[in-house]
């Protein structure tokens, strides 16, 4: 018979092991961390719309000058996930961020994607009664979240202030589980939410002004859930951007050159007339397949026709497109122009009514017309 001492001792130890068992984030049953960086190159990974020197792999570690605003994303979608990561602000007010469960694409008017943000802001940023810089998440662009508290609206705030200034390095793990998010700051959880949506979605380093070091990008996937469509962000198509957000390379700059401007994640033109030597002309021909842009008119204009222009490559008269019942006057609008043949179907803002417009044959050329208001455009993508 075993003495009554040792079988208390089995099972105080049967008991803790199961208890660790329990409180272990990853068991033998679940997925091992794998590395979402390989030190080399970005493999893996999307520059979504910002110029090849914005994100770059230097001595192992992926670097961000911050210029111009935009992302660079994952190639393929996570949905229940630990991540894990740590990065450094190399000079002191730097600006960015990582997006969780985002959309492959800029949101409408904006550098940004739809998702939920884990800010990274360096401590000489500051500070105000609606951010701080020891780890905020929330959701921007179309998505939504539940905060944690503490709170405003839907920004969950740290509940402890962890973060250190440039140029030491901070450690962030976030758990990503059916639509909640907890981000743990150099060790310990601060700030988070639930009902998040989408969430299922990319994984994205945001540029955003802030020169940035990240090291050690690994993640462990979670077993799924099962996400319904309106609830996953939709799936990547194999978009091209060709704006870069720093110069006007692939443009073709005009005889009036001072019309048009590279600021930043817009292409900005002048007011001027409608003459073939202000217009911006693409390098990129366009025999077939879609093109994407945004475009907003900084000044009050009831043109309801965009500021695009075709023509048979190298020669031709200008086609210009119709006027769209769906542009907006005030605000941003998204052009869509699909090729087929000897036509384009356009529409402006998801609209169902597009419009056919009748092109000729071969190779085209698009460009940008200034308007009687200045113009800026954004998120200039072919496919």
């Amino acid at each position: 018979m075993i003495p009554v001492r040792i079988v208390r001792r089995i099972r105080s130890a049967v008991l803790a092991a199961a208890l660790l068992g329990w409180m272990s984030p990853a068991t033998s049953a679940e997925a091992p961390f794998k590395p979402l960086f390989n030190g080399r190159n970005l493999d893996g990974w999307v520059n979504v719309n910002c110029a090849p020197a914005t994100f770059t792999v230097r001595e192992g570690l992926i670097h961000c000058d911050g210029i111009p605003t935009g992302a660079l994303r994952t190639e393929r979608q996570y949905e229940n996930f630990v991540l894990e990561l740590e990065w450094r602000h190399l000079k002191p007010g730097g600006n960015a961020g990582v997006f969780i469960w985002s959309g492959p694409m800029p949101a409408l008017g904006q550098p940004f994607l739809r998702a939920i943000e884990v800010q990274v802001l360096d401590h000489g940023y500051g500070k105000s009664d609606w951010f701080t810089t020891h780890g905020d998440i929330f959701p921007i662009h179309g998505s939504t979240m539940k905060p944690f508290a503490p709170n405003r609206g839907d920004r969950s705030f740290p509940k402890e202030s962890r973060s250190l200034g440039s140029p030491d390095w901070n450690h962030y793990r976030i758990v990503a589980t059916n639509g909640v998010i907890r981000l743990s700051v150099n060790g310990a959880e601060v700030s988070g939410g639930t009902a998040c949506n989408w969430r299922r979605g990319y994984i994205a380093l945001e540029s955003e002004g802030g020169v940035v070091d990240w090291r050690n990008l690994r993640l462990q996937e979670l077993p799924t859930a099962g996400v319904p469509a309106s609830e996953s962000a939709p799936e990547a198509q194999p978009w091209r951007s060709l704006y870069d957000g720093r110069t006007l390379r692939g443009w073709k700059v005009p005889a009036r050159a001072d019309v048009w401007k590279a600021a930043d994640w817009t292409l900005r033109g002048q007011a001027g007339d409608a003459g073939g030597d202000s217009v911006l002309w693409s390098e990129s021909s366009f025999r077939g397949g879609e093109l994407i842009l945004d475009w907003r008119w900084d000044g009050k204009s009831a043109d309801r026709v965009p500021p695009v222009v075709f023509r048979a490559r190298g020669r031709g008269t200008m086609l210009r497109l119709p006027e769209l019942p769906a542009v907006r006057a005030d605000g941003w609008n998204r052009l869509r122009v699909r090729r087929s043949g000897t036509g384009l179907k356009v529409s402006v803002n998801d609209s169902v009514d597009g419009v056919l417009v009748p092109v000729p044959r071969g190779a085209l050329e698009f460009g940008f017309l200034p308007a009687p208001v200045p113009v800026q455009i954004s998120s200039i993508f072919r496919k």
